[in-house]
């Protein structure tokens, strides 16, 4: 009987599986790195062991480290999670040559499947080994590991080289493995996945099917169960594979098959011999507890022979702190606060005050809706994201509601190319143009003693608020009067610190108003920067200054790439790495490099000058 587990990961998953081991009574073992060391994960544990270091190598890919802090700690058994050690046939040993139980597959089914041309071998299904141009467009994909690390689509056959060298080192950073293959590349195809659980005994659950197709960096962003509108041969056909992959392999545990469904085939793609993000779609619709089902089958349990029937449709989103409108770009900082409406389920590894950093994962949390009908849940859960609060770094919360509404997924025709379609109208601008207003109000009145008007000045005031992430910048008028506080066109119904009552053109409206240090402001989720009323011309950048769009380090500067030389519009100059994904910095126009201060291995903060490139001007033709 298990009676202490140690979770061999961080953030999110680690305080998933210690809610259920909590409610099973079990003890909880937490692992971090120097940076984790005050992070949500380690507060909720019983206990918590050091893994010295900052980086994923240095910690969590640890293995030798993790499994001396299980024994450290007295536990008796290892959950993996997802990510780091969790598809490591290596680990699975160490774990059980310790004396400890692991909660997951045999050593030999992770080896089977966890290095996905193996699993493909397994499968019957060769990768490309010779390319030409008929090949294209493929894919470079990373063996080991997953959530859209080390995969790179590569459309020109000359820029194969440099992309499996850049996806062999992001799935090295990632994983601990640089291996990667080649893959065709299906378009315009959607992202299947059946669920799997098996015990020791023989039995195996298909837990039916999930949708991942809406996906970005091939990463899943919302997912669902059942997966809408699947031919039934389909379905059958998959559910048929799932299983075969299972009993090929000697499975025991849970695990995810995963395929491209496309012109009514399924293309197999690889099986995660682990615990998916998107599992609580799967627990929503078949009211079972995936975490506890392992623990169970780990202590040789059998499962029953049936699984239970399932009910309704959920969708997850995955709330990232990240620029959708800027290729995804990760962020840091304080995440002052972290709400979402009661009637949703919130997995997150955060709490108000905590501190996101640069070296993991830029996921926040996930975000689940259950209803009787598909339509209903996707309802519901665009409206708990349009109402929570995420005061703290730019997200992709607002891309997340967009998607919920868009048509193309509202119908359940949505693919894998969603986004490569849809990004730009997604992502453009949408500002109430009255939230600034209530922004200054609110604070005009929180400055005021004891909420009143005595001694202000009588003359318009003006305040300057910069919307965040577009930089759309915005200047309001208010003025002090026996009766409070007014602006020209609207009807001032109340004001106080946290909260404004408006009435325009005959419609009362209210504003949520939340501040914060450094000047930030939320209103209704908008957020905003108050801005001084001249902006210091010292302080403007000089044309084609090429900034860090996010802390992180320079991992790779382009080949010969000097002070003087000439360089191309788009072409990649500089790399970065950071929260464990790669990222281009690219020349924004054609012309010569007259300053470059990145070098390799230095750490850089948002806004940091990497390099200047100065336009060539083209003379205009008579």
């Amino acid at each position: 009987m298990i009676t202490s587990v140690l979770v061999a990961n961080r953030g999110e998953i680690a305080c998933r599986v210690f809610r259920t081991c909590r409610e099973l009574g079990i003890r909880t073992v937490a692992v971090h790195s120097d940076p984790d060391a005050d992070a949500l994960h380690v507060r909720e544990a019983d206990l918590a062991v050091r893994l010295p270091g900052a980086t994923p190598a240095d910690t969590y890919l640890r293995a030798d480290l993790v499994v001396k802090a299980a024994l450290d700690a007295g536990a008796d058994a290892v959950h993996p999670g997802y990510g780091f050690l969790s598809e490591n046939a290596d680990f699975a040993r160490a774990v059980a040559d310790a004396g400890l139980t692991w909660i997951g597959p045999p050593p030999a089914a992770i080896e089977a499947m966890a290095s996905k041309t193996r699993a493909k071998e397994l499968m019957g299904i060769a990768p490309l080994e010779i390319i030409g141009e008929d090949d294209l467009p493929v894919l470079v994909k990373a063996t080991a590991g997953g959530g859209g690390r080390g995969m790179r689509v590569v459309r020109e056959l000359g820029e194969l080289a440099q992309e499996i060298v850049a996806a062999g080192a992001e799935a090295l950073s990632a994983f601990g493995d640089g291996e990667v293959f080649v893959e065709p590349y299906v378009e315009g195809g959607r992202h299947v996945e059946v669920q799997v659980l098996a015990d020791a005994h023989g039995t195996v659950w298909t837990l039916g099917t999930r949708d991942c197709s809406l996906q970005r960096r091939h990463q899943k962003v919302i997912e669902e169960a059942p997966a809408p509108d699947l031919i039934r041969g389909v379905s059958d056909v998959i559910y048929e594979m799932a299983e075969r992959a299972c009993r090929a392999t000697g499975y025991v545990g849970a695990g995810t098959v995963e395929f491209l469904v496309a012109d009514g085939r399924a293309h197999f793609l690889e099986m995660n011999t682990r615990l998916q993000v998107e599992h609580p779609v799967t627990e929503a619709v078949f009211g079972i507890d995936l975490v506890a089902l392992q623990l169970r089958v780990a202590e040789g349990e059998a499962l029953d022979p049936e699984p239970p029937a399932p009910r309704g449709h959920a969708v997850e989103a995955r709330l990232y702190a990240e620029d959708p409108a800027a290729s995804f770009a990760p962020q840091t900082g304080t995440l002052h606060r972290l709400h979402v409406p009661d009637g949703t389920r919130l997995d997150t590894g955060y709490t108000d005050g905590d501190t996101i950093g640069v070296h993991y994962d830029a996921m926040l949390a996930k975000v689940v809706a259950h209803a009787p009908t598909r339509t209903a849940a996707v309802r519901a859960l665009a409206g708990a994201l349009e109402r929570a609060e995420v005061h703290g770094p730019v997200t992709n919360r607002d891309l997340l509601v967009r998607s919920l509404r868009h048509p193309e997924f509202a119908e359940a025709r949505m693919d894998t190319g969603f986004y490569e379609r849809h990004l730009d109208e997604l992502t453009a601008p949408h500002e109430d143009p009255y939230a600034p207003l209530a922004a200054a109000l609110a604070q005009a009145v929180g400055r005021s003693r004891f909420g009143g008007f005595r001694n202000v000045p009588s003359q318009p005031q003006v305040r300057r608020y910069r919307a965040e992430p577009s930089g759309t910048e915005h200047e309001v008028r208010y003025r002090h009067t026996r009766e409070g506080l007014a602006a020209d066109g609207v009807h001032v119904v109340d004001v106080a610190p946290h909260l404004v009552v408006l009435e325009v053109g005959g419609v009362r409206r209210k504003f949520t108003v939340s501040a914060y240090g450094g000047g930030q402001v939320y209103v209704n989720g908008l957020a905003l920067t108050a801005l001084p009323r001249f902006t210091d011309p010292s302080e403007q950048r000089v044309p084609g200054s090429l900034l860090a769009p996010m802390p992180g380090t320079v991992v790779r500067v382009a080949e010969g790439l000097t002070e003087g030389a000439a360089v191309a519009a788009g072409q990649p100059l500089i790399w970065l790495e950071a929260m464990k994904m790669e990222h281009r910095i690219l020349a924004p126009a054609s012309g010569t490099l007259t300053a470059l201060h990145a070098a390799v291995g230095r750490q850089v903060e948002v806004g940091a000058l990497l390099a200047v490139v100065q336009a060539v001007v083209q003379e205009e033709q008579s």
